[in-house]
């Protein structure tokens, strides 16, 4: 009997504040951001992968994931070398620390844009490894799924939590965040693709000190209040890279309800936070109208459980390319998808 197929959400993440902190010899920038995780995303699914049988006694190379791709942003990853996919590399990396074969299949619905600065790809990774590390028999929350992740990106390890949590050093560092209230927020992107390493590339200036708070905000307008008085450190970078931000962040501004307007991570995503759902949906609906070619969505930020599980202390972060991955076989058009051999 087949076993049924495991689903993981992986949903986008926002970086309320994001402050550059340092520098470091290697050239990675460390960080003090407060993220929060929205209840739109993506959806990884996983279930053992198809059985290889040898022929006439040939060698078969190690069994490695298959990844199949839907949703409407799947297009954009199908061209892609599948060595460089975070979900790819993030089975072979987890498989790799068993010391077992990646054999699975990987099914990604993609509804979150790429390169977008709301973690589309570090929240694949992560719901990935949460994925197979339920379908290969790893405890929910096990350390090593965010040691596994701390070598895979920045926002891996966050992910990887799915809760509301600052992070530090290179995003390896979580700590808990306080309980933030009920917010809603709308979603925009104007449909331009930034880079992460060009947004760095073209950053100058000093750095910023962190800004963790403490007390829980009463509700969305104090949340906001404190989001104010710090800032995203990468706005001005990616300004240059993507000028159609500033459109995105005036058209959130000018809604009626919006307590705070903002660019999350490097972009291209921007946020706005309200109070209520009904002047999230009638804002997201103005903008949409003004700007059909435009991605907007209304959401709400997810609450943390108070059975949220304790955040991970002492991980290294050792980012890397990744392990070899086999070259990709041809597209299997009867999944509606694209297989990665």
């Amino acid at each position: 009997m087949t076993a049924a197929p495991l689903a993981e959400a992986a949903p986008a993440k926002l970086n309320l504040y994001l402050h550059v902190t340092a520098r470091r010899p290697d050239g990675y920038h460390e960080l003090d951001s407060l993220v929060a995780f929205a209840e739109i995303g993506d959806t990884v699914t996983v279930q053992p992968g198809v059985a290889r049988v040898a022929l006439r006694g040939a060698d078969l190379p190690a069994a490695g994931p298959r990844l199949v791709i839907s949703g409407p942003f799947g297009p954009a990853l199908m061209g892609e070398n599948p060595a460089g996919n975070l979900v790819i590399r993030a089975a072979h990396a987890l498989a790799a620390r068993l010391g077992r074969d990646a054999d699975a299949l990987i099914a990604l619905h993609k509804l979150l844009p790429v390169a977008s600065g709301i973690g589309g790809g570090s929240a694949d990774a992560a719901a990935t490894l949460r994925a197979l590390g339920r379908l290969w028999g790893l405890e929910a929350n096990a350390t090593l799924l965010y040691e596994v992740a701390a070598g895979l990106g920045a926002d891996v390890p966050a992910c990887v939590a799915g809760q509301s949590c600052f992070f530090g050093g290179i995003g390896e560092i979580l700590d808990a965040a306080p309980p933030l209230p009920e917010v809603h927020a709308v979603l925009a992107n104007p449909g331009v693709p930034v880079p992460t390493p060009a947004v760095f590339k073209a950053r100058s200036g000093g750095f910023s000190a962190p800004a963790r708070f403490s007390a829980a905000p009463s509700d969305a307008a104090a949340l906001a209040a404190l989001l104010r008085e710090r800032s995203n450190d990468l706005t001005a970078p990616a300004l240059t890279v993507a000028p159609a931000i500033a459109d995105t962040l005036a058209a959130l501004e000018r809604g009626p309800g919006c307590l705070l307007a903002r660019l999350s991570g490097s972009g291209a995503t921007c946020f706005g936070l309200y109070a209520t759902a009904t002047e999230a949906e009638a804002a997201a609906a103005g903008i949409a109208a003004a700007e059909p070619r435009w991605w907007v969505k209304a959401t709400r930020l997810r609450p943390t459980a108070p059975d949220a599980p304790t955040l991970p202390k002492g991980l290294t972060a050792a980012l890397a390319t990744g392990p070899a991955v086999p070259p990709p076989s041809v597209p299997f058009p009867d999944t509606g998808g694209w297989g990665v051999g």
